[in-house]
C-alpha cells in the first residue's frame, strides 16, 4: 500500500509496549498529529482510568473506549496509541483495519513486567498476581492484534528510535513517498 494511501497509523498492542512513546515519535518523524485514546477517554471524561474502572466497572470504560475509537480513527493523517485492550471490541477492530495502517508493537510478559512494575495507573494489573494477569491477557488478545496488524514489530531490548526507524522504513518499501529521516 502506498504511505500516501495510508491517512492513518494505528498502534496496538499490551499495556507496556510502548505505543504512547513510539507513536509520539513516528508521528513527529511524519510530522502528523500523535493522539492516545486513554488520554483521550481521560480528558472527556474528566477522570482518570482508574477512577472511570472503580466507578463504571471495565464495561462502562470500554463503552467510552468503543466512541473514542469511532472517532479519532476518523480523523486524518493521524498517529494513534490505542489502549492494550481496544481490540477486544469487533467494532474497534473494524474501525482500526478499515481506516489505517495497524502496527501491532508486540512484548513478552516479562519486558511488560519490567516497564510497568512502578505504574499505579493501570487497573487490570492491581492484582496480587501481575504476571499471571499479563499472561492471561496476553493470551486471549494477541491473536486478535495479530488479525488486525498490518505490521507486527517486536519491542523488547529495541530503542523506540530503533522501533520507529523500522516502521518507518516498512512504510517506505511500500511507498511512493520518500520519508523524512530521523
Amino acid at each position: 500500500m502506498p504511505l500516501n494511501a495510508i491517512p492513518r497509523i494505528f498502534l496496538v498492542g499490551p499495556m507496556g509496549a510502548g505505543k504512547t512513546t513510539i507513536g509520539r515519535r513516528l508521528a513527529q518523524a511524519l510530522r502528523r498529529d500523535f493522539l492516545d485514546s486513554d488520554q483521550e477517554i481521560e480528558q472527556r471524561a474528566g477522570a482518570s482510568i482508574p477512577l472511570i474502572f472503580a466507578v463504571e466497572g471495565e464495561a462502562g470504560f470500554r463503552i467510552r473506549e468503543k466512541a473514542v475509537i469511532a472517532e479519532l480513527t476518523q480523523r486524518p493523517a493521524i498517529v494513534l496509541a490505542t489502549g492494550g485492550g481496544a481490540i477486544l471490541d469487533p467494532n474497534n477492530r473494524r474501525c482500526l483495519v478499515g481506516r489505517g495502517f495497524v502496527v501491532y508493537l508486540h512484548t513478552s510478559v516479562n519486558e511488560q513486567l519490567c516497564r510497568t512494575r512502578h505504574d499505579h495507573h493501570r487497573p487490570l494489573l492491581q492484582t496480587a498476581d501481575p504476571r499471571a494477569r499479563l499472561e492471561a491477557l496476553f493470551k486471549a488478545r494477541d491473536p486478535l492484534y495479530r488479525d488486525v496488524a498490518d505490521l507486527t514489530v517486536a519491542s523488547d531490548g529495541q530503542s523506540p528510535r530503533a522501533i520507529v526507524q523500522r516502521i518507518l522504513n516498512h512504510l517506505q518499501e511500500d511507498s511512493a513517498w520518500l520519508l523524512p529521516a530521523l
